[in-house]
This record gives structure tokens, C-alpha cells and sequence, in this order.
């Protein structure tokens, strides 16, 4: 959430017509476990980036209702007054476990749980969706287009074309987490600490008589970092020259010229001769332009000399496929102490949900570090890491495959405990790290573009035996 922000009526409707219906139902305080995942990659890749966790923690920990917000209920006269008294003095109850942020994730697994009142645990549905659908895909496409990149740095671009200002706020934090070096929004450095970079417009050069006047103004006034737009009338014929004439005068700490249009592998190619010969090699070259990991990858196969790319609108706006799909579906209730998985089922297979209050475990291989399969369990069952452990192939379950010589890692933490934040948000810097030393766990398999490798994530045998149970009986019914 937006700092300052009091976000609490940002959810759909039903939320509040349901607590309402949970009150004068009289099952307000029954427990219930919500299940947050997502059923497909974007971009029919391999993994996901989990990303958004610090907003969600902010949310439910602010979480109060105003005088305003009553006003405006009561004024849609279908709420009773118990229950506007109730959300006057509400408290927020809930346990909360959650996959760290910066984390590769994959398809069906719990990556958060919440567990409270169902009057509760059901209303924060739409706020935690939307904070991760949104974050969770542009970290995603950050991480994509940052590994098309080859380790060279990009940029985020993108505010301008953003959804709307949280849009980009939130874009550059998620971008940041996926991989990207900073980005050109100066609030999301302000107030989330993401670097702020940029260089200068066409408007700039336009500004002046000429592009010698414009660059050298520039070059005088930013002489520790001077990096030229070039193609404001022509890259090759004037661009280029100019700079080169202007950073051989002016000699600034650090220079370079930026590209926006054109044949970016031609154009750059022709650039780097062009800078050499003038012995500028220190000189870098970046590009900008409708960028993704596909233009990304293509143009460094072309052989074109870029040291950094700035990536806007196909980044911010996770163009190829602008929607993550989580969803956020009941997993059990609890009666007495006791969990009573409940499941939903649909004609569609990959909808029908995973019972119960489960743990999830990644296993990684103790010689090579890589992360070889996620297993998800019921709570309080443990993985051996002596022996074997077999698991399935997710397309194809009469598949075994086993595995030995791992270690066992519950991936989740808890965040809550009866609504008490038990949980500090490591720095933005900590996460980027954090995610980039989660990706050297993957294999090169899952990691490409086209037809990656599917990762295994298998159900224990207790699960799958409830999870077959509850689908016999309902078969039954």
C-alpha cells in the first residue's frame, strides 16, 4: 500500500456483503484457512517471482475501519447495525504464513495462508490478490528480460506507460526485486529505496540550436556522469560525432550515449567502431525502445554492442501476458482444535484446489545446491532427508522419480500470530539478493523461454490420500 494510505475499503464488494452474512449467520468466528496461489506461469515460463509481501504485511497490519467507511455503509442500508459496530471496533485476528518474498514459485502451491475468523480471513482476500497478481508479474517479466540481458544492466522505464500511479510506484519495486539496476520513477527511490536513474530527452537537445550546444550545457552541468541521447535527428551522421566531439572537450568521469530508435544492432554495431576510433572505449552504450527478453536476446545474437539496456512499457506493463492469476480459495475449517480439509471441485482439473493446512517444501540436491522438486504436505508431517523419497511428475502421475542426498526446507515463515506482526521485513536490498541467489538454484532447464522444463511440485501421500478422499466422496454424493 501506498504510505499514508488507509487501503481498508479497497476490496470488492462481496467481502463486506459476506462478513455481513457471516454475522447474522452466526459463523463470524468459526476458523477458517484461505490458501493464496496461481495456477499458470506468465509467458508460459518456468517459474514465478513472489513479490509484494512487504505491502500485504502493511495492509493487514493497518487494517481499521473509519468513521467514514461506517458512514458510507450504513448509507447502503443492507448492513445490520451489529455488524457496523463490529467493523468499528475491529482488530485484526488472523495467523498468517507466507513464502518470502524474492522467492521462485510455481504453480498450485500455498505461497501464503491465512487462518482466523472466517468474517476475517475471507475479507483481506482482495487486497492480497491484488498486491500479488501485480507484483508477482512484473518481477516475473523483470527477471525474464534481466536474464535475456546477459548480465548486463536494464533499467526500469516504464512510469510513463504504467497503469496508473501505484502502478508504477509498485512496478519499480517489483522490477527491482526481479533484477533490473533501478529505474527512472524518483518516488519509488524516495520511498522504497529503489535507485533512481536516467539521462536526459529529446526535448532536451531540442531545446537548444544545435546538438553540440545541447550536449556540451549537459556535460558541464553533469560532468561525473554525462550520458548522451543521440538519435534526436541522426544517430550515425550527427549523434554520434557530436557526442564524440563534445566528450573529447569536456572529458566528464563517465560518458556515454543512448539510443532510442532504429536498428539497434546496426546502429550500436557502427556506435562502438565509431567510439573506439576516437579512443573512447570507456564510453558506453545504451539502448532503450520497446524492449523485452525476446528483442533483448535477438539483438545481442545479432552481435550488437549495448552495455545497458532501459526497458519501459512491455517491463511495467508485462505486456506478452498482463495477468498473474492468483487466486485465494478456502483450504480447511477448524472445529474444536481439530482441521476438516475442505476442497473445491470443478470440471476443470487444474481447478480443483488442495485440501487442508499444509506446509510446502523445497528440496535441493546437498552436492550441486539446485533446488530439485517442491513437496507439499499436511501440517506436522516432515520429509525424511535419509533414504529415498519418491515423488510424481506434475503432467503425468503414474511417473516416479526418486530422489536422494537432499535437504528439506519449509519455505514459509509466519507473519502473524493471532494478528500480532511477528514478521520484519528484511531490506529491499536483502530481497534482491535473496532472489537472485534463489534463481542460482534453478536449473537452465526451467529457466528457458520457450518449452522450459515443467519443475516438479508433488503432494505428499497423506495429502493426496485426503485430497482423493473428499473427491470420492463428493463423486458419491
Amino acid at each position: 500500500m501506498l504510505k499514508g494510505q488507509n487501503l481498508t475499503m479497497l476490496t470488492d464488494f462481496y467481502e463486506i456483503t459476506m462478513a455481513n452474512g457471516y454475522l447474522k449467520s452466526g459463523l463470524m468466528n468459526d476458523i477458517a484457512y484461505f490458501d493464496l496461489f496461481f495456477r499458470k506461469v506468465p509467458d508460459d515460463g518456468g517459474y514465478a517471482i513472489m513479490a509484494g509481501l512487504e505491502q500485504m504485511i502493511d495492509y493487514l497490519d493497518n487494517l481499521t475501519f473509519t468513521e467514514e467507511d461506517i458512514d458510507y455503509l450504513r448509507g447502503k442500508n443492507i448492513f445490520c447495525e451489529e455488524f457496523l459496530d463490529y467493523l468499528k471496533n475491529f482488530r485484526f485476528e488472523c495467523d498468517v504464513w507466507s513464502v518470502r518474498e524474492g522467492t521462485p514459485i510455481f504453480p498450485h502451491e500455498p505461497i501464503m495462508t491465512v487462518r482466523g475468523p472466517v468474517i476475517q480471513a475471507q475479507f483481506v482476500e482482495t487486497m492480497l490478490l491484488l498486491v500479488l497478481n501485480h507484483q508477482s508479474l512484473i518481477a516475473t517479466k523483470a527477471s525474464r528480460i534481466v536474464r535475456a540481458a546477459q548480465g548486463r544492466p536494464v533499467m526500469e522505464f516504464g512510469s510513463r506507460r504504467a497503469h496508473g500511479g501505484s502502478a508504477a510506484i509498485f512496478g519499480a519495486r517489483a522490477a527491482y526485486i526481479g533484477g533490473c539496476c533501478g529505474t527512472a520513477c524518483t518516488i519509488s527511490d524516495r520511498d522504497y529505496d529503489i535507485p533512481a536513474l536516467g539521462t536526459m530527452a529529446h526535448s532536451w537537445v531540442q531545446m537548444f540550436p544545435d546538438e553540440y550546444t545541447a550536449f556540451k550545457k549537459y556535460a558541464e552541468i553533469y560532468p561525473d556522469n554525462c550520458v548522451l541521447l543521440v538519435d534526436t535527428y541522426n544517430v550515425l551522421k550527427s549523434g554520434v560525432p557530436t557526442a564524440i566531439k563534445v566528450f573529447q572537450e569536456m572529458k566528464p568521469k563517465k560518458m556515454g550515449i543512448r539510443i532510442d530508435s532504429g536498428d539497434i544492432a546496426y546502429l550500436t554495431k557502427r556506435a562502438r567502431k565509431m567510439l573506439d576510433e576516437a579512443g573512447l572505449e570507456d564510453c558506453s552504450i545504451t539502448i532503450s525502445n520497446s524492449l523485452d527478453e525476446y528483442l533483448i536476446r535477438d539483438v545481442i545474437l545479432e552481435g550488437a554492442k549495448i552495455d545497458s539496456f532501459g526497458v519501459g512499457e512491455r517491463l511495467i506493463t508485462a505486456k506478452s501476458q498482463p495477468v498473474f492469476g492468483g487466486v485465494y480459495k478456502l483450504a480447511a475449517l477448524e472445529k474444536d482444535g481439530k482441521i476438516i480439509p475442505k476442497i473445491k471441485i470443478s470440471e476443470n482439473v487444474e481447478k480443483i484446489t488442495n485440501p487442508g493446512f499444509k506446509t510446502l517444501w523445497r528440496l535441493y540436491d546437498k552436492e550441486s545446491g539446485k533446488a530439485l522438486a517442491d513437496v507439499m504436505t499436511l501440517d506436522g508431517e516432515t520429509i525424511p532427508e535419509d533414504g529415498e523419497y519418491e515423488i510424481f511428475d506434475p503432467n503425468a502421475v503414474w511417473k516416479r522419480k526418486k530422489l536422494s542426498n537432499f535437504r528439506a526446507v519449509n519455505l514459509r515463515t509466519q507473519l502473524f500470530d493471532h494478528g500480532k506482526r511477528v514478521y520484519d521485513c528484511p531490506s529491499i536490498e536483502e530481497v534482491k539478493a535473496y532472489c537472485e541467489e534463489q534463481m542460482e538454484t534453478l536449473w537452465e532447464e526451467t529457466l528457458r523461454f520457450e518449452n522450459p522444463q515443467t519443475y516438479y511440485v508433488d503432494l505428499s501421500q497423506k495429502l493426496w490420500d485426503v485430497k482423493n478422499k473428499l473427491i470420492e466422496e463428493h463423486n458419491q454424493r
